[in-house]
């Protein structure tokens, strides 16, 4: 890169006699929480973290910008992601705003609350502060097909809720301890980083969802607005909004995401499932 003594002289000036237009760059956190394969899109921290490092490494940055539009899905990865996100916004030492499309519930509010700030428009959904597990029972359906189940296990807990068998009240007391405690750290956490809530604590924490003007109110939200125009108004009309793109993978990624005329096969069939696993998380709130 060749040396530009004007750029690197401006670089030293104050933002005043430089004429520097103030940047904040953007990362968007789109889609279901959880597993990311070259087929199945969403959000992880391996997915994520380049570009929030790119972010939070901009140099002479006002504040990092989030754009959220997730259902939720795991609570690790989420937690994950909301511990990175803190960690880099206090090595950057610049505030982070985040800011609601559609939803950020579950896990994707969990994320949301990584920001100091958090904004959303009147319509988006917030919240769902709870966990939950789902599955089915196919015990009926192999009897009728005549199928035997045979599992064998070292370690009585090691098989449990397994859907091929009746469902064992102990294995459902043992998930309920485990539900109980991501709960409370869920919570915990909620409270930590908004400590401005109002209202009955067992409604907030009931994993109710929330419209963008019913959060406000309860604050769950600082304000409602989009990140143009709340970001215009906090730095002015000169911001400039640094979009920072998420890496889109490898050779091998790209090829796994083709779709070839008549292409079958396991890789088209993940693709698939992945697509209906997502709507289906978009779709408990009727997006």
């Amino acid at each position: 890169m060749p040396f530009r003594p004007l750029a690197a002289l401006r670089a030293l000036l104050p933002d005043v006699l430089a004429r520097r237009h103030p940047v904040v760059p953007v990362v968007r956190l789109s889609g279901a929480i959880g597993a990311v394969t070259p087929l199945r899109a969403g959000l992880s921290l391996g997915a994520c973290a380049p570009a929030l490092e790119r972010a939070f490494g901009m140099p002479g940055i006002r504040a990092v910008a989030l754009v959220i539009n997730s259902p939720g899905g795991s609570a690790a990865q989420s937690h994950l992601i909301f511990s990175r996100i803190r960690a880099l916004a206090a090595e950057a030492g610049v505030p982070v705003l985040a800011f609601v499309e559609d939803v950020a519930a579950s896990g994707g509010y969990m994320i949301a609350c990584a920001a100091d700030e958090i904004f959303c428009d009147p319509s988006s959904l917030v919240g769902s502060i709870g966990v939950v597990s789902a599955g089915f029972g196919f015990t009926g359906l192999i009897e009728r097909l005549g199928v035997e189940r045979r599992i064998h296990t070292a370690g009585k807990a090691k098989a449990m809720l397994d859907p091929f068998r009746p469902e064992n009240p102990d294995d459902v007391a043992r998930l309920k301890t485990i539900q109980a405690d991501v709960q409370a750290m869920f919570t915990e956490l909620v409270r930590s980083r908004r400590p401005q809530l109002k209202g009955d604590p067992d409604e907030l924490f009931s994993g109710a969802v929330w419209t963008g003007r019913q959060g406000l109110a309860l604050g769950l939200v600082d304000g409602h607005g989009d990140v143009r125009s709340v970001l215009r108004a906090r730095f002015g009309d000169t911001v400039t909004l640094r979009v920072i793109e998420q890496a889109r993978g490898g050779l091998l990624a790209r090829l796994l995401r083709r779709r070839e005329p008549g292409a079958v096969g396991l890789a088209a069939i993940e693709g698939a499932l992945a697509v209906l696993d997502e709507r289906a998380a978009f779709g408990r709130y009727g997006l």
